[in-house]
């Protein structure tokens, strides 16, 4: 099959961004294109129509490539838990829990089959497949047991690129060690270097070029310049990497930035907004008073509840709520925000009851079986009537308790999925994708507008997948002059 493989010689090199570029690039030339990443560890994953979990990097190369999301584009994820254990996810499926040895112990020969048997899939279906590594491809402790890199590349005969990170420095260090440690079949594939995050004159280090050109015999194909947004992240490290919007906006949401936070990619649609600040904070910073707080999805909720009250941050937004604060829960942020999170089988690694943060009158219990699905529901807060499209993940379920249930309402037409006390402006939702819904996201911040005396906006808008398509665009314009992708097709 037709193929191409992009590795990196470091973490955040910038192989997601040439990758997402290359998928969009090449559906303009007229290619069916797949995306495809063997083996993905991350926090932030999407649930396909088939209701299987992907990484979400490889659901926005989807996208760019202008094809849905398929559970083959990423056969294997592992989602790490805070006991040093890990959800495997297996062709969309949790397939087990263990610690990344026992995986490559219990799980590497079933990993190796569902990459081989998502690849022949892919090849069925689509004219060209745009792979993706991690890391290095030469971590030699990894080499092993690598499901990623060099070895999908040498399955499938890829022509290959290597993108380095010039930004961070020591890039044609990276280079050349990269190379050097790779094995002679793989370096063979190699067909060309992508310099990546360059700031200032290229010719300035159009002399370093020739030598490095001269020194691997392998051409530079491009040097892609700093970006200011980079798109998708990957992890949670790169939210420092993110799109800053200017602090002087309208509106100032701060995201809790959890220890094991995951899917920080439902705030996309809000860095988007133009009148809306969007700032991460630590536990270990002042809350403040920003016009709403957000509590996102958690890799291990009771951990980072317990993080939480360790930290006083619990009770910062408690005391935030009692002055008349906005707090939106999502997913495990909404759990947390119960009366009770309980583990009765240490589904996380901590048995037992736990206190939440009192602000809805919910109890939520971790259960085994696993809840990941797509959903289009109706909301009636906070306007009625509007469609709503998302997806859930998670393995608790949640409860009103009822006696106490005084002021909280049923969020959507279907009451599990959410709860509003209108009267605390206190807001909770399982909804994964909630702010990509453009009329009810303004609907949202309108609320919090007309408490600061400001201007509502319009609520007829797009949702944020036409937002979304401009900056894939803009992503691939600004990448095409600087990468000749020639080689790898020939």
């Amino acid at each position: 099959m037709k193929a191409i493989m992009v590795v990196g010689t470091t973490s955040s090199a910038g192989k997601s961004l040439i990758a997402t570029a290359l998928c969009r690039l090449l559906a303009r030339r007229g290619w069916r294109v797949a995306p495809f990443k063997g083996q993905n560890t991350g926090g932030s994953s999407y649930i396909t129509s088939t209701a299987g979990e992907i990484g979400y990097t490889q659901a926005v190369q989807a996208w760019a490539a202008g094809v849905s999301p398929w559970v083959e584009m990423n056969p294997v994820l592992l989602k790490a838990q805070s006991d040093g254990a890990s959800q495997i996810i297996i062709k969309g499926r949790l397939a087990g829990r263990c610690s990344v040895p026992e995986f490559y112990d219990q799980f590497f020969d079933a990993g190796w089959q569902s990459i081989t048997e998502s690849l022949q899939r892919l090849s069925e279906e689509f004219d060209m497949v745009v792979c993706e590594g991690a890391g290095s491809p030469v971590e030699v402790p990894l080499l092993p047991r690598d499901l990623t890199n060099m070895r999908v590349a040498r399955y499938l005969n890829a022509p290959t690129v290597l993108v380095s990170d010039i930004d961070r420095g020591g890039t044609f260090a990276h280079i050349v060690g990269t190379l050097d440690l790779m094995e002679e079949a793989e370096r063979e594939l190699v067909k060309g270097i992508v310099i990546n995050k360059f700031r200032g004159d290229q010719m300035s280090i159009n002399p370093a070029i020739e030598w490095l050109e001269q020194k691997t015999g392998i051409p530079v194909l491009g040097v892609v310049p700093w970006m200011s947004s980079i798109f998708p992240a990957e992890n949670s490290l790169s939210l420092f990497d993110q799109r800053r919007s200017p602090d002087k906006n309208d509106i100032q949401v701060a995201v809790l930035r959890l220890p094991r936070i995951a899917n920080f990619t439902d705030f996309d649609p809000l860095e988007a907004e133009p009148s809306v600040t969007v700032r991460y904070l630590s536990l270990k910073g002042t809350l403040g008073h920003p016009d709403a707080v957000i509590l996102p999805s958690s890799q291990t909720t009771i951990a980072d509840l317990i993080a939480l009250h360790k930290s006083g941050m619990a009770e910062q937004l408690q005391n935030y709520v009692a002055a008349g604060g906005t707090v939106l829960g999502i997913c495990s942020g909404y759990q947390m925000m119960g009366r009770v999170l309980a583990d009765p089988e240490g589904i996380e690694g901590q048995e037992g009851r736990f206190p939440g943060l009192k602000l809805l009158p919910l109890k939520t219990v971790i259960a085994g079986q696993k809840i990941a699905r797509q959903r289009q529901v109706t909301s009636h807060f906070p306007q009625d009537g509007l469609p709503v499209s998302g997806y859930e993940i998670h393995q608790g379920r949640s409860r009103v308790i009822e006696e106490e249930a005084d002021g909280a309402l049923a969020l959507f037409d279907d009451p599990n999925l959410g709860v509003v006390d209108p009267h605390q402006a206190v807001w909770g939702t399982y909804l994964h994708g909630i702010f990509d819904n453009g009329p009810w996201r303004r609907s949202w911040l309108n609320r919090l507008r007309q408490q600061r005396g400001l201007r509502a906006l319009p609520t007829g808008i797009a949702n944020y997948r036409e937002q979304r398509e401009q900056l894939l665009d803009h992503v691939a314009q600004e990448i095409e002059p600087h990468l000749n992708i020639k080689p790898l097709l020939d």
